[in-house]
């Protein structure tokens, strides 16, 4: 006798994947709710009038004024045609104006806010017609002066907020107007695809207008912040060159000390050991000192220094060399007058390089941006001997003549005002009534303190 074991039926076999599937699209339904929860409840900037950025006070007062417009409009517009075209109760019309006309104020500072309280005055609005006497043949569920402060309410968002914001607001105003299908009274007009597109039209165009609006501060920023850096660099430029050619100036006095300490034992007799030892370490600093110096020179080397091969050699210029600058100029077209002390002034070198550079940039200027113009430098001693003035003035040219450089990088301004801080002095530079210009830098014959203690070094070292 066989036996066989009966197997109970089981039934049908789920398909695989199905509840996954399921899992997955319920949990992509509630991100998305969570995000859309996460834009409309987070307001960008809230309290910041509209237009608050702008310089002219009339544009930063247009929006209240646009926005009470609206809403002093809208309101009687509102109450009118809810009560005697659509037949609503009047507390219940009055509520419902005032709740979709009024927060229109509110979207100057808060739009996203002012959008929640319209949106639910909207759709209460939408579901209160539904069993109005006066609805049939007339539009639902957006009645169009609900739609004009609703637009106006999404230029204000639009001006405002993120574009994932401006994303999610759309969409809601799509999915009510979608929804409001289910209770569509019979008779009445639909007017929620129009809602529904005339909003996307608008947020998109005011999104672009602010985002352009946005694009074009940045790249002022950034235009001014490259003039900075700019200026900056300049700046930074002109005091390396200063310092290139001061390098001669220090220089010339560290040698003249290495040279004196180093010949001291020679040229005084019955020197202590202990002063000849004292002598040779000083020697010997000061030429460590030089080489530092070079060392110092090679880091503030330009790029037209190297490519030479090295520093320049020439001697740095001073007052003594004007005449021939100025012979320079003349021969560019310039009419330079030049006076000078008559009798020879001793100056610091470091005044003395200040003084003809102040000059060069200066006529260099007038070459650049007033070609022809008669011009006068003067070079003169203050009566108690402390400060030597130069002074260039230009007047009008007096052919008319295009300029070599219509507006000024204001490079030749910044390197005399480095030189005279550097001594210590004083300049003055502006137009003329004349339509010419004038510079005026006054220097001191004596060094200042800050810039006295190499020159006194080499002055303690002759005493010796």
């Amino acid at each position: 006798m066989t036996v066989r074991a009966s197997t109970p039926d089981r039934g049908p076999t789920p398909r695989p994947g199905r509840e996954p599937a399921r899992q997955r699209a319920l949990r992509a339904a509630r991100q998305a709710l969570r995000v859309l929860a996460v834009e409309l409840g987070t307001p960008t900037e809230p309290g910041t009038p509209l237009l608050g950025s702008v310089r002219s006070p009339w544009l930063r007062r247009l929006p209240y004024v646009v926005a009470f417009g609206f809403a002093v409009s809208l309101l009687p517009t509102t109450i009118n045609v809810l009560g005697h075209d659509y037949g609503l109760d009047g507390g219940l019309v009055g509520a419902l104006a005032t709740a979709q006309t009024v927060p229109l104020l509110l979207a100057v500072t808060r739009p996203l806010q002012a959008w929640w309280v319209i949106f639910a005055a909207d759709v209460t609005g939408a579901l209160a017609l539904t069993g109005a006497d006066g609805v049939a043949g007339r539009a639902w569920p957006w009645p169009p002066m609900e739609i004009v402060g609703y637009l106006a309410l999404m230029l204000a968002l639009s001006l405002r907020e993120r574009r994932r914001t401006l994303t999610a607001v759309w969409l809601t105003t799509g999915v009510a107007g979608l929804f409001s299908q289910v209770f569509t009274p019979d008779g009445s007009n639909n007017t929620w695809v129009l809602m529904f597109v005339l909003t996307g039209v608008v947020l998109m165009m005011g999104a672009t207008l602010r985002e352009r609006g946005d694009a074009q501060r940045k790249l002022i920023e950034q235009e001014t912040i490259s003039e900075a850096e700019r200026a900056r660099r300049t700046l930074l430029e002109e005091r390396a060159r200063i310092a290139r050619e001061l390098h001669d100036v220090v220089a010339h006095h560290m040698s003249v000390i290495t040279v004196q300490a180093a010949s001291a034992p020679y040229r005084i007799s019955g020197m202590p050991g202990e002063a000849e030892e004292e002598f040779g370490a000083i020697a010997a600093t000061a030429r460590e000192s030089l080489a530092e110096m070079r060392r110092l020179l090679g880091v503030l080397r330009s790029e037209e220094t190297e490519q030479q091969g090295g520093p320049e050699k020439t001697p740095q210029p001073g007052i003594g060399m004007l005449p021939k600058l100025v012979e320079g100029t003349v021969r560019a077209g310039v009419p330079v007058e030049l006076a000078l002390p008559e009798e020879p002034v001793a100056l610091e070198p470091a005044v003395d390089l200040s003084a003809y550079r102040i000059v060069q940039e200066a006529l260099a200027n007038v070459v650049r941006h007033a070609p022809g113009a008669p011009t006068r430098v003067s070079v003169t001693v203050a009566a108690d001997g402390a400060r030597l003035t130069v002074l260039i003035v230009n007047s009008a040219p007096s052919a008319p003549s295009a300029p070599l450089e219509t507006t000024g990088t204001g490079h030749g301004l910044i390197g005399m005002r480095e030189r005279v801080r550097l001594v210590d002095g004083s300049l003055d530079t502006g137009p003329l009534p004349d339509g010419g210009f004038r510079v005026a830098a006054r220097l001191p014959l004596a060094p200042p303190p800050a810039a006295a203690s190499p020159l006194s070094t080499t002055k303690d070292a002759h005493s010796v």
